[in-house]
């Protein structure tokens, strides 16, 4: 083989790597998430990654207190890959009675008993900085699952991110 073939073969294998690349990013991207979320220990104010299906309160960093409620993490860029612009729109818990009816279900028990709209009203939501939690079927607890959802200055909508 003369140089000049040695060169084209040279960039069609460089080009090749680079595309097989691009399609693995691609492929990565449109992925189910990696069966992790984000909780934040109250008690540490420390955000971590557990299980998508635990049902908060979990167990904490710190000890066994039962602490850490799940967080929803957004990118203010619209770019979850760059973590700079990451905050918590807000923190989620759920009644002990839920918990309960849900983890049994889990486990293989029967369906929770309280239907959709009831288990709303033991779903508890709110801000960072909030001291007190609102429960998701009230006017300010669907105030704080949705706000975080408006386009900011420059234009983007914030997105959730996944650990």
């Amino acid at each position: 083989m003369n140089r000049r073939s040695l060169l084209q073969l040279g960039v069609a294998l460089a080009l090749l790597a680079f595309a097989g690349w691009r399609v693995a990013r691609w492929w990565q991207a449109g992925r189910v998430g990696s069966g992790q979320t984000f909780f934040y220990d109250l008690s540490e104010q420390r955000l971590f990654a557990g299980p998508r299906d635990a049902v908060p309160p979990i167990r904490g960093l710190n000890d066994d207190q039962t602490d850490a409620v799940r967080a929803v993490v957004i990118s203010t860029n619209a770019r979850p890959a760059d973590r700079r612009p990451w905050r918590i729109a807000y923190l989620e818990m759920y009644s002990p009675e839920l918990k309960r009816q849900m983890e049994a279900a889990q486990a293989g028990g029967p369906s929770p008993s309280m239907g959709r709209a009831a288990a709303q009203q033991h779903r508890y939501v709110r801000r960072l900085t909030d001291p007190d939690w609102h429960p998701l079927d009230t006017p300010e607890g669907e105030r704080i699952v949705t706000e975080w959802a408006t386009p900011g200055p420059d234009g983007l909508t914030p997105v959730v991110c996944q650990p």
